[in-house]
Formats: C-alpha cells, structure tokens, sequence
C-alpha cells in the first residue's frame, strides 16, 4: 500500500502560502534559493544526503515538489564515487522501474510517481555539482527553474556546459564551500550586499551580489 498524499490545488493563492509557510517551518535548513536575474531562480540544495518528497505541511524533506507523490518519496545521495536514488515509493529511471538504490548517470531521466520527471545531469567536468531539471510541468514549492545539488562549488556564466548558464554575462562567477561557509569569486569587479571585494568574499544566506554585468540573490529556505 503507497500512501501517496493528493496534492494541493496551485490555483488557490492561499492553499501556496499554507504550504510555503510549512515548508520554511520543516527541519530542511541547508537549503537556498538563488536567484539570477533575467535568468529564473534555482533550488539549492547542499548537503550530501537530499530527500524528495510532496510540499506538504510539516514536511522534512530538502525538496518538497507540488506533485502526486509520499510525503518521502526518493533520497539522492553523493559520494566520492557519484549519485544514487533510493526508491522510496515509486521511481522509475529511464523508463525502468527500479526496486533498490541504483547509480544516476548524466542524461538520466528520473519518474516519480505517475507523472514527475525530472533530467539529472552532471554540466561541468571539473564539478561534482549536478542539476535535476523538470520536464514535466511540475515544480518545487517554493518554486523554481531547477534544482541544484551543490558540491563544493557552482559555476554560473555564459559557458554551456555551466551550472547555471547566463549568456549575456561577460565572464563566469564561482560560487564555493570553504571552511564551513559559501564564498563567492569573479574575474572582475564585484560587490557583494554593497560593499566592494577584491574579486572575492564571503556570503550569507539573504546576500545581494553585482558586477560587470552580473547581479544575483541569495535566499534562505
């Protein structure tokens, strides 16, 4: 028996803001929304271990999706060797239903449930950061573009094969984990929440970035 949970109508403005507050009140705390202008905003997630499951309230899950699926449906995990899913309820990988942790390569298409889907892939060869990007018209709550699974660092700029790619920025912007905290880095000029760097700094989680060209946000989640 799958106790799979209906989901909310998104219509009703209301039934969104009951499920927003409940998932900002969730023990998910490693989490970010970054958001790159003119470009569409991106789930962060950060740690290691991230579970997915329907935005429901009280919900524990790092990506809580507006979606027919269990409250913890499927885990991703990274290691040194890559990712893997662990089915939960149901999880189909390429079109193959899969009963026990598997390997997610790059190209992979991942169902959960009757209809989500979702196109993981690895970018950048000298990252470990992957990107799981919808393809059927689901999203996350709060809503975004796609949602990043950061390692240690996550490269935005106008190169295709980036993490985040914005055509219309001159040179590409790092953002890197380093001494327990998120650190950003660019080839030139670069503000960060107003005040000027040496082409690097550090972040918090509600930072305002701007540069050549460039600006970007930080929210916590």
């Amino acid at each position: 028996m799958f106790d799979f949970f209906r989901p909310l109508s998104t219509d009703s403005a209301a039934s969104v803001q009951w499920i927003d507050s409940a998932v900002k009140n969730s023990a998910s705390r490693n989490r970010l929304l970054l958001w790159v202008d003119a470009v569409g905003g991106f789930f962060v997630c950060q740690g290691n271990e991230v579970r997915l499951g329907q935005a429901v309230p009280g919900s524990e899950v790092e990506v809580p999706l507006l979606a027919d699926l269990s409250r913890h449906h499927a885990t991703i995990r990274r290691d040194e060797e890559g990712y893997t899913i662990e089915p939960i309820r149901d999880v189909w990988l390429n079109h193959q239903k899969i009963e026990r942790v598997s390997w997610i390569n790059d190209g992979n298409l991942i169902q959960l449930g009757p209809a989500l889907q979702m196109r993981f892939t690895r970018p950048h060869p000298l990252s470990a950061t992957a990107r799981l990007d919808f393809v059927s018209n689901h999203r996350t709550q709060p809503s975004a573009s796609a949602v990043l699974l950061m390692a240690d660092t996550c490269i935005l700029g106008p190169g295709s094969s980036n993490h985040v790619v914005c055509r219309a920025w001159p040179h590409d912007v790092v953002l890197y984990r380093q001494h327990g905290g998120l650190y950003c880095r660019a080839g030139g000029a670069l503000e960060i929440d107003g005040k000027p760097c040496d082409g690097q700094g550090p972040l918090t989680p509600q930072s305002r970035v701007s540069g050549d060209e460039f600006s970007f946000s930080l929210e916590e989640i």
